[in-house]
């Protein structure tokens, strides 16, 4: 059930076209339920977290809003429209100390960064190119790209959101390989939407079930929230029982 707060973000939401601002309130209200029960709830105060594609902020927002956080969020976003739109909701919910917004490349950034965990809802669609309604969301051929090049940043601690129609199973190989183990997760069935429903993207779903890299029943597909660590002798690593879950469809 969405709060009142989750509520109103949505409603400013609605006046921008999906084809300019990001909008699917079912996988942002997942993603702020990841982001405080697998990170704001384990960090220590003064931690400083990174994210990937703030988008317009209400993930972080809703998440920010019920936990106790004290640390800071930088949230980078390229996207000047979602940029303005996440900065004014910072502002309306008075969260201007814990939420900084960068208009500018998440890379530079990572570079300056002295944060713990890296957080991201990366873009996952699969298609051949970028030419879709919303290039953004390209997240490769396979949908994993942009996701395996945020696990091999080496930050010590990443949650992603990875979908089952996305090469699920290569991406957690790479994780491994990279020196992570998934010490926790979250699963959640969403319906093809407006995005993923698109033609071109759909077709290339299909392509990648029959090459066994996507999977997913006729109008559902899971997505997960999964925390990575870098590997230690104290971590269980959950992706056997990850990877048996997201192939269930």
């Amino acid at each position: 059930m969405l709060l009142k707060s989750e509520i109103a973000v949505a409603k400013n939401t609605v006046s921008y076209s999906p084809n300019v601002v990001f909008f699917c309130p079912e996988e942002s209200q997942f993603y702020a339920q990841c982001i405080e029960k697998m990170v704001l709830n384990q960090c220590f105060e003064q931690e400083e977290v990174i994210e990937f594609g703030a988008g317009e902020g209400s993930p972080v927002i809703s998440s920010l809003l019920k936990s106790q956080f004290s640390g800071t969020i930088h949230g980078y976003e390229l996207n000047p429209v979602s940029s303005k739109l996440a900065q004014e909701r910072i502002s309306q919910y008075n969260l201007n100390n814990r939420y900084q917004i960068h208009n500018q490349c998440f890379f530079e950034g990572f570079r300056k960064s002295q944060a713990t965990y890296l957080i991201a809802n990366p873009p996952y669609l699969p298609a051949l190119d970028n030419d879709i309604c919303m290039p953004a969301l390209h997240g490769g051929i396979d949908g994993a790209g942009i996701t395996m090049q945020l696990l091999s940043m080496g930050c010590e601690n990443v949650l992603l959101m990875i979908s089952a129609y996305s090469n699920p199973i290569e991406t957690i190989e790479h994780a491994l390989n990279q020196g992570y183990q998934v010490v926790d997760f979250m699963i959640t069935p969403l319906q093809f939407g407006y995005y993923s429903s698109e033609p071109k993207v759909r077709q290339r779903i299909e392509e990648l079930k029959k090459q066994g890299k996507a999977f997913y029943s006729e109008n559902v597909y899971f997505l997960a929230g999964v925390l990575f660590k870098k590997q230690s002798l104290y971590n269980v690593d959950l992706s056997p029982e990850l990877l048996k879950v997201m192939k269930a469809l």
